[in-house]
């Protein structure tokens, strides 16, 4: 026998007493197999399956079913939870009505005057901030009226449904007897024609004058020839005194002229519902009684339904006839302003006279 047969006899009976010691160290000379964990979803099928099998001990087989057939109670709970709102009991609708407590919605109607503008029930939201929660508000032809309340009640949202702006979840809005939310797009382009609106600032075309600003409406929903438009926009210019001043540009006029020139740009079409959002809105107190003594003078003179949106109780004294007081998107009490200012309702009373006392807090 060669020396190198010997030695590998040798290595040979070194390896089996190895492998019977358990000490045998050598890596396979091929590859095994990589053992993979299940994934997570993998896992979760697992567990299923396991859930819906049964073994029957006697026989040692495994009875499967489908999930189906799963009673509900026995079905492993879901990882995705559904949260569902609580029903309303006795302590939520008690507490609804105390919320509302001092919304009577008592109406002192105007005797034989017709309403302009209703809202009948209407619930509007926003996400999940519910801004008007069942309004009922009828605003009477031929005065100028007011819808007073704490800034946030939902004052401005009522312009933008009765435009056709916003439309309500729930309820209806009628001008002159007609549903706006109802109305298709032709219908709702002619109605917008009877009303005028003055925005907050003003609401001008940076680019254009005075005079362009206020005959634009004239241009563009109207087939009057330019001296006819510059027969009206000159008067209306010359209604709010601004007669001298056509080709000043928007960044030229105060805070003020601003509010009278888009007051101007509102009467041009000759609107039966004017609507003003606030018009004393950055106006100094002597201007703000200025425009008031306005819009008193223009509706004396031109008539129809004015709506003034706003929190200022001066200036509700000074032009208004008809008053709406809104509250937590309802109407807490609406009638003449006479019977209004006389109000017997603890949150009128508070609000009219601008006391701290009351049930209207810092909240």
């Amino acid at each position: 026998m060669s020396r190198s047969d010997s030695d590998k006899d040798r290595l040979d009976d070194e390896h089996r007493d190895d492998v019977a010691q358990g000490r045998d160290e050598r890596q396979p000379a091929y590859d095994e197999p990589a053992y993979d964990e299940p994934a997570f979803e993998d896992e979760i099928a697992y567990d299923e399956r396991e859930t819906l099998g049964e073994i029957d001990h006697e026989s040692g087989e495994i009875e499967v079913y489908s999930q189906a057939e799963v009673e509900p109670e026995e079905r492993a709970e879901s990882r995705v939870s559904v949260v569902s709102e609580p029903a309303r009991g006795p302590a939520a609708s008690a507490e609804d009505d105390d919320e509302f407590r001092w919304h009577t919605e008592a109406r002192h109607a105007v005797e034989g005057v017709e309403d302009a503008v209703e809202f009948v029930d209407v619930h509007k939201a926003f996400g999940r901030n519910q801004v008007l929660r069942g309004l009922n508000l009828g605003i009477p032809e031929g005065r100028i009226s007011m819808i007073l309340g704490p800034s946030g009640t939902g004052k401005s949202v009522c312009i933008k449904h009765m435009v056709g702006l916003l439309y309500p979840d729930q309820g209806d809005i009628l001008v002159h007897g007609e549903s706006v939310p109802n109305m298709v797009d032709d219908d709702l382009f002619e109605m917008r024609k009877k009303f005028g609106v003055l925005f907050q600032d003003g609401a001008l075309f940076g680019s254009m004058n005075l005079y362009d600003n206020v005959a634009f409406p004239l241009r563009q929903h109207t087939e009057k020839g330019e001296d006819e438009i510059a027969e009206i926009v000159n008067r209306r210019l010359r209604e709010v005194g601004l007669g001298d001043a056509n080709e000043k540009m928007p960044n030229e006029l105060s805070g003020g002229m601003r509010k009278r020139a888009g007051f101007a740009r509102a009467l041009v079409l000759d609107p039966e519902i004017v609507l003003f959002d606030e018009p004393d809105s950055g106006l100094d107190p002597v201007r703000t009684a200025l425009l008031c003594e306005l819009i008193k003078e223009v509706h004396a003179e031109n008539g129809g339904a004015y709506v003034v949106i706003t929190h200022d109780i001066a200036s509700a004294r000074r032009v208004a006839e008809f008053i709406a007081v809104l509250w937590r998107g309802r109407i807490v009490e609406s009638g003449p302003a006479t019977d209004l200012f006389a109000s017997e309702n603890a949150f009128v009373r508070q609000f009219l006279s601008g006391e701290s006392k009351g049930p209207l807090g810092m909240g």
